[in-house]
């Protein structure tokens, strides 16, 4: 899976510098960051649209290719964002499963952490 992960960097970095050499966009990684990041906003917007969030209206299906479809174009602007932080495929693989450890750990209440203490079930 680390393949497919340090692929889909390669191919998000020949795509970043095509667009911006093409359209000859430049920016420090600083304002590349933050215009990701709005990016990465707006399509998380529609993922929620996609997920049909206004419970105030009829409920409809959600539509499964529209919201992967969306789902992906996070995941563009994520990548990018890495890149430009100087992430590579292999730094973010390592940082999640550090994190991923600590998350379950804090969950067992095995953390140092503060605010995770798992209540006794007997109490």
């Amino acid at each position: 899976m680390s393949d497919r992960l340090e692929q889909i960097f390669q191919w998000q970095q020949a795509f970043n510098d095509q667009i911006r050499r093409d359209r000859q966009l430049e920016a420090d990684a600083g304002t590349w960051i933050q215009k990701e990041a709005l990016a990465l906003m707006v399509e998380l917007g529609e993922v929620l649209e996609e997920a049909r969030y206004k419970w105030w209206k009829n409920p409809t299906p959600i539509e499964p290719a529209k919201l992967h479809e969306e789902l992906v174009d996070v995941l563009h602007f994520f990548v990018s964002m890495c890149l430009d932080a100087g992430m590579d495929a292999e730094q973010l693989y390592r940082g999640y499963l550090a994190k991923n450890q600590e998350n379950f750990r804090r969950q067992q209440g095995l953390s140092d952490k503060a605010g995770y203490a798992v209540a006794d079930p007997e109490v």
